[in-house]
């Protein structure tokens, strides 16, 4: 008798997983590297994996309904003559016109000044749209200075010098030829229709002393009224934070690797930089070191969602956080509606794999004159203000409940950890101990 083995399901290899194997071809069949945006996709420590204790007998937790919860924050109170003040600590991030529709960059200030907060330029200057609706405005002032003249850095509210970004910390962006219209290579000084690339460095400085001149160049310019932030990819936020703060930054923006709505190459974002709950702990022991802890205001940014990933961050000492994927997502980008026409690209909706080529059919990531007029400017940013709104409210249900009567005073003893990972980041206990890996030699 013959006895044979009863049939096995395939195993497939978790090395070699369906995308690896479908990049592999698309690289042999191209022999060029892939480009996107939106930041990493493989999923990192986050957020998700902190926990707030909330309140007992050993906290007296506050009334939601008649007892207040503070959510403003001042930035850039350290050298500048006219500080930023946002009523809560949560900002647009830069994101360019170019990359961006211009409904999508005015949307964008509409629902930032509904919100009591700010909105930033990104690459390639600044529009009138954008300047026109956006109370309180921060000018990017980039490596590529695509766009910059003294007039507009004039016109805004702040200065943020770019060092680096979350996606591509050590990297340039990209922006595709697609998108290069009539106003944008106007606005850029380049050639209608060809792919542009931003540097990687600014070309009038190499280090932290150079940044000091920079700096001071700047308030000179602008009268020492704006405030002037750095804005820095994760990579090594301590030693960077801390020399952002000696070359005179009144702001430290911090760019974890899960940020980044700009274009680069997907070998780039998926392994340079750090998470953004990395990042944190660094930054805020190098402004402690230095005693500058809340002089000098911290922004977190990549991957920030709800009002609890605002809440765990101000608790691990950031002053504010800055969203763009979350804030385009709300202006109507990527929304299932228009899966069909995604289908098309070869996407999906939510996959955010469109935003640099060009066709974006939610008209936000895109410069095509049809697409862009599915893009009320008007509800787009009452939608962007209502998000924002509940991202506060979600903030402020959570400091309620671990007693606190501001966002601010939240606080690492609020938080426990689910993974060691996460604990040796944030540097809080892992739950149900009171054992934080690596501190104390263990």
């Amino acid at each position: 008798m013959t006895y044979r083995n009863p049939p096995t399901t395939p195993r497939k290899s978790a090395t070699f997983d369906d995308y690896t194997l479908s990049e592999i071809r698309r690289a042999a069949a191209t022999g060029i590297y892939d480009i996107r945006g939106a930041g990493a996709k493989r999923k990192l420590p986050h957020f998700d994996d902190l926990l707030f204790l909330g309140a007992s007998i050993s906290r007296y937790p506050l009334e939601g309904y008649r007892e207040r919860c503070d959510t403003s924050v001042v930035l850039g109170s350290r050298h500048a003559k006219k500080p930023i003040e946002l009523k809560i600590p949560i900002t647009i991030a830069g994101m360019s016109f170019g990359s961006l529709s211009g409904p999508a960059k005015e949307a964008l200030g509409r629902g930032a000044t509904l919100s009591g907060t700010s909105t930033t330029t990104g690459d390639g200057g600044m529009t009138e749209e954008e300047r026109g609706h956006s109370k309180q405005l921060v000018y990017q002032y980039l490596p590529s200075r695509y766009g910059m003249n003294l007039r507009d850095l004039r016109r805004a509210d702040a200065i943020e010098v770019v060092v680096g970004q979350g996606a591509k910390p050590g990297g340039g962006g990209m922006l595709l030829g697609q998108k290069i219209s009539d106003r944008v290579a106007e606005m850029r000084t380049l050639p209608k229709g060809i792919d542009q690339r931003s540097a990687s460095r600014h070309p009038d400085w190499t280090g932290p002393d150079d940044l000091e001149i920079k700096i001071l160049e700047l308030r000179e310019i602008t009268d020492w009224e704006k405030p002037i932030y750095v804005k820095v990819g994760g990579a090594r936020p301590y030693y960077d934070t801390a020399l952002a703060v000696k070359a005179g930054a009144d702001v430290v923006v911090v760019d974890g690797m899960q940020g980044g709505t700009a274009a680069t190459q997907e070998v780039f974002i998926e392994n340079v930089g750090q998470p953004t709950l990395a990042c944190i702990r660094p930054a805020v022991q190098a402004l402690q070191d230095l005693g500058m802890h809340r002089k000098v205001q911290l922004i977190i940014s990549g991957g920030i969602r709800n009002g609890a990933d605002v809440a765990k961050a101000l608790a691990l000492g950031v002053d504010a956080v800055s969203i763009g994927t979350a804030a385009l997502v709300a202006l109507g980008d990527n929304d299932p509606r228009w899966e069909a026409e995604y289908n098309e690209l070869g996407t999906t909706a939510g996959a955010y794999d469109d935003w640099h080529e060009g066709r974006d059919p939610a008209g936000i990531t895109t410069q095509d004159p049809d697409l862009m007029k599915r893009v009320d400017p008007v509800a787009a940013g009452r939608r962007l203000a209502n998000y924002l709104k509940v991202m506060t409210l979600e903030a402020q249900t959570i400091a309620r409940a671990c007693g606190k009567n501001s966002l601010h005073n939240l606080e690492p003893e609020d938080l426990v950890a689910l993974t060691i990972e996460a604990a040796a980041m944030a540097g809080v206990p892992l739950a149900g101990t009171n054992w934080i890996p690596g501190k104390n030699g263990f």
